[in-house]
């Protein structure tokens, strides 16, 4: 990989499993990376890697860039990132970046784009997906910002992509990239049940001896719900780790729950994507209660013992 856009360095700042991952990908990419998180072993664990630096402090990596710079968070939204950006703002002068690549709220953004602005700082918002397969397949970017701040980290999407001009976009201004990433969660919850149920379903026929392993296989070649995901079901299907030994609970993130809000906020109906929402509450115990109820009131108007 290599970029003709841009040579300068930049600060990234949270270096977990992302953050860590796209460090790698761009310095492979032939831009020099100063790194900081607030966890010794993160910094660790990309100590030595060619092409990144890692610092001890969050002014130390801010210290080392050229001037006008670029800072690129990878943190937990909310609280986290919020705290963080304070910190970065204070640090930065006129004419400095931030891009914010965390999975934040859009609302949030278009605040944070506005304040920030007010200091002659640049903002973009980065929608990003490609989990712990972005070092090797690059990853989708989605852009928030105005468009001299959008040019500003072309070259960098460029070499975090999978493509030069392809798997990044500038979407609209702030805000519109956690906009546009939020939706892409959202929609990703309702594929992922669609998976999980259809599949449910084929197991609950053992008399018809499926082979859900090969099912998905084959399903992967030529057919309409061919994707990624399918592609990471079939791999779960086909793998080592017996399904019944998995802890049947799915953590929501919170990107789910944004776009079930921007939904009732619009009026647009999204069955789908509630569904799917409602689904990983019950599967996080929230349903246990209206469930025991349920069981006694069966018990009171019909005698039926719970169980």
């Amino acid at each position: 990989m290599s970029t003709d856009r841009v040579s300068s360095p930049l600060a990234l700042i949270g270096l977990g499993k992302m953050g860590a991952n796209m460090a790698r990908r761009l310095a492979r990419g032939g831009i020099s990376v100063h790194g900081f998180d607030a966890s010794a072993r993160a910094r660790a664990a990309l100590a030595g890697e060619p092409g990144v630096v890692v610092h001890e402090s969050l002014a130390a990596a801010l210290g080392a860039l050229p001037v006008p710079r670029v800072v690129w968070m990878m943190l937990p939204s909310g609280a986290a990132s919020e705290q963080v950006l304070g910190e970065i703002q204070a640090l930065l002068t006129a004419g400095d970046l931030i891009v914010d690549g965390a999975n934040a709220n859009y609302l949030d953004s278009q605040r944070r784009g506005a304040e920030i602005a007010q200091h002659g700082i640049g903002f973009v918002d980065c929608g990003v997906s490609g989990g712990v397969w972005g070092l090797e397949n690059g990853y989708c970017l989605m852009l928030g910002g105005e468009r001299p701040a959008i040019e500003r980290v072309i070259g960098y999407a460029q070499v975090l992509a999978p493509g030069r001009e392809r798997g990044w976009l500038h979407c609209g201004p702030s805000g519109a990239g956690h906009f546009v990433k939020m939706i892409h969660n959202g929609i990703e919850y309702g594929m992922m049940q669609a998976l999980a149920e259809g599949f449910a379903l084929l197991a609950g026929r053992p008399e018809l001896d499926l082979d859900l392993g090969q099912i998905a296989e084959n399903w992967r070649h030529a057919s309409v719900v061919r994707s990624w995901l399918l592609d990471l079901t079939t791999q779960a299907l086909q793998g080592t780790e017996a399904l019944e030994t998995i802890a049947p609970r799915v953590a929501d993130s919170g990107e789910g729950r944004w776009s079930v809000d921007e939904a009732i906020r619009q009026g647009t109906p999204a069955p789908v994507l509630v569904a799917a929402l409602m689904s990983r509450f019950d599967s996080q115990g929230k349903a246990d209660t209206a469930n025991r109820l349920l069981a006694l009131m069966r018990k009171g108007f019909g005698g039926h013992e719970p169980g």
